[in-house]
């Protein structure tokens, strides 16, 4: 099954207007009239392309004369060789008094910084690094909420040529082990508690038994938030935040590294085993996230730039890019759900919020929950609004323009991790369809392969890319023969990366994402993305999420399966027979009776890792009896116990 081709776009860019954007304003430059031909420019030409982007959006940084050497090896291509740069002296070129940032703490803690505190502070923490021994290539690990301090120590950390790592402090002991413990940070910084629902959660014995375990630690750093003065006395080698010495007018030093200097290692959600620890670099991660931003995102100088992330998901990463476009930061930590549904939506029109990012789940659940920010809000300031996470449903995107604004660019975006960034995303010169992500990043090779390795349009198949693009990691930690990071993406197709979303190219030369591939279920051999059964049973008012999966069957045979499809449901409801039939006739209806699942069971709750994610392979695994591997990569680990032993599943 595929999405019916709309034919009529649901936004258009202002004819008026759409001369004025930044990706407007590189076409002309550039000598092109469509989209199209500048992408495919960017992708036959990739040294010209990001040679131009970097002199385009003023990266800060000596470029070199060489752009691009071995371009046909992937991995091992190498992106400008000769190239000296520091991330961080890009996010801090501006001292002035305009605002670097808001923060948010639900409705408990609101502040404001400049530019030039921000620079401030970060000189005053690099100072503290710079005495507790830290230097170029060694690892700092924030175990912190969105804070002002997690972005401060992030930056006096990479403007030493250090290596960044962060996790939310919702992570459990484990998790954050399994994690840091492989990358052996030096410095840690951890938050004495923080606010969710309204009601405090204490950190400090956790952050006690996590430096504990951690022998490579020199120094322990505690962010007060709930108090003023938290009491330290049981971490070893701690000291507050408050109590870090200033920098006695001393600059902030920026140690330029090479293009592919370790910036960033990223975690792979972990669900499967031990998280991968994915190594970005400093020149990969700054040109891809100014294309991003200013380009397909149109960020400009001023603009006020939010996105709702922990410091555990790639998009907080991305989200700090943003002061390298001028761009003011607006930083919240805290249920999107505080204040009855509506905090994000009061930050928005308090604060003039111009792009406003969230995931696809926040976007079902506020349509849920019958909100209507168009109408309670004031969103004047409002342009773009991004959705990433899982694959945004059509009728999500009718939610935008029905309740929140009409004339508003919704880049849906899909990347990860993988590449701290996008492979398709925006694009604000283009249509936005019901449905589909609007294009391919510029330089990014994106295409779609059936199982032979062909190109399809108009077909489901895998999500590759088919060159080598600069912000394609650096390898992996502890990988020295780049066996495990040749296996996770490059194995499927030879010199070609195979990232894992079961897509298809449509004919407006957008992207549809119907899943992970992984989890691509397989009734009878023929290939279901799991986003196409959500899409249509979470249109039902009585189902608040769902989640499927192919159970084995008959038991004991691995060449068939059945679809089973779970359900969590508003409060009070209950699945009977009714119930059912309407759902099996809602997906038979809308999809193919392949569609339809065999079982359809009610949940108390739907497990999911910390950046939201459902987790469909370790439902899988439970189902079958399977080990999850590693069950502190969730959020809620309790709910798969709502999966396990169900006699609804025996027969």
């Amino acid at each position: 099954m595929t999405y019916a081709i709309e034919a009529q776009p649901l936004w258009q860019p202002n004819p008026q207007t759409v001369g004025q954007t930044r990706m407007a304003q590189f076409m002309r430059a550039e000598g092109y009239e469509s989209y199209a031909d500048l992408w495919q420019w960017s992708i036959d030409m990739p040294e010209v392309f990001w040679s131009s982007l970097w002199n385009y959006c003023s990266a800060v940084g000596e470029k070199g004369t060489k752009i691009l050497v071995d371009r046909d090896k992937m991995p091992g291509a190498r992106w400008f060789p000769e190239a000296r740069l520091n991330y961080a002296e890009n996010l801090l070129q501006q001292r002035d008094a305009s605002e670097a940032l808001v923060f948010w703490g639900e409705d408990k803690v609101k502040r404001r910084m400049s530019r030039s505190e921000l620079y401030a502070e970060v000189a005053r923490f690099q100072q503290f690094l710079i005495a507790a021994g830290v230097g170029e290539g060694d690892r700092v690990a924030g175990y912190l909420p969105n804070l002002p301090e997690t972005l401060v120590a992030m930056l006096a950390a990479t403007s030493l040529g250090a290596i960044w790592s962060s996790a939310s402090p919702d992570f459990g002991i484990q998790g954050v082990l399994d994690r840091f413990g492989q990358i052996e940070p030096k410095v840690l910084i951890c938050v004495d508690g923080y606010w969710y629902n309204g009601k405090p959660v204490d950190c400090l014995e956790k952050n006690a038994e996590v430096v504990a375990k951690m022998p490579s630690l020199l120094k322990m750093v505690v962010v007060p938030y709930l108090n003023a003065s938290p009491a330290l006395g049981n971490i070893a080698n701690a000291v507050s935040w408050n109590d870090i010495p200033p920098a006695n007018g001393k600059e902030v030093v920026f140690k330029r590294v090479g293009f592919d200097h370790p910036l960033f290692i990223m975690f792979s959600s972990g669900t499967t085993g031990v998280p991968k620890c994915i190594v970005h670099c400093h020149g990969g991660v700054l040109l891809q996230h100014l294309k991003e931003h200013q380009l397909h995102s149109d960020v400009r100088p001023d603009d006020r730039l939010f996105y709702f992330t922990t410091c555990g998901w790639m998009m907080w990463n991305w989200l700090v890019s943003g002061l390298a476009c001028g761009a003011t930061l607006l930083l919240y930590d805290g249920s999107p759900f505080a204040a009855k549904g509506r905090v994000l939506f009061d930050y928005a029109e308090a604060e003039k919020m111009t792009h406003f990012g969230t995931s696809a789940k926040f976007i079902d659940a506020a349509a849920k929950l019958g909100l209507t920010p168009g109408k309670t809000h004031d969103l004047t300031a409002l342009r773009a609004m991004f959705s990433t996470g899982s694959p945004l449903s059509p009728e999500g995107f009718d939610w935008v323009y029905r309740e929140i604004k009409q004339d508003i660019l919704l880049a849906s975006i899909s990347g990860g991790t993988d590449i701290v960034s996008c492979f398709v995303l925006g694009n604000p010169v283009l249509p936005v369809y019901r449905g589909e992500i609007q294009c391919r990043g510029l330089g990014m090779a994106v295409d779609v392969f059936d199982d032979a390795g062909q190109p399809v349009r108009g077909e489901k198949g895998e999500l590759v890319c088919t060159k080598p693009f600069p912000v394609i990691p650096v390898g992996f930690w502890n990988d020295p023969e780049g066996a495990k990071y040749k296996a996770a993406y490059f194995e499927r197709f030879d010199n070609i990366w195979c990232h894992g979303d079961f897509s298809e190219l449509t004919a407006h030369d957008g992207v549809i994402i119907y899943g992970r591939s992984d989890a691509t279920l397989n009734p009878g051999g023929v290939r279901i993305g799991t986003a196409e059964i959500y899409r249509q049973v979470e249109q039902l008012p009585e189902v608040l999420e769902s989640l499927v999966i192919g159970q084995a069957w008959p038991p004991g045979r691995n060449d068939d399966v059945r679809v089973v499809l779970f359900v969590r449901l508003r409060e009070g409801d209950v699945l009977d027979a009714a119930l059912i039939d309407r759902i099996k006739r809602q997906i038979r209806d809308s999809t193919t009776p392949r569609h339809v699942p065999a079982k359809v069971v009610q949940v108390q709750d739907i497990p999911r890792t910390k950046s939201g994610k459902i987790v469909e392979l370790a439902v899988r695994n439970v189902v079958s009896e399977q080990p999850v591997k590693n069950v502190e990569a969730l959020a809620n680990p309790e709910a798969l116990e709502f999966f396990r032993g169900r006699p609804e599943l025996a027969d």
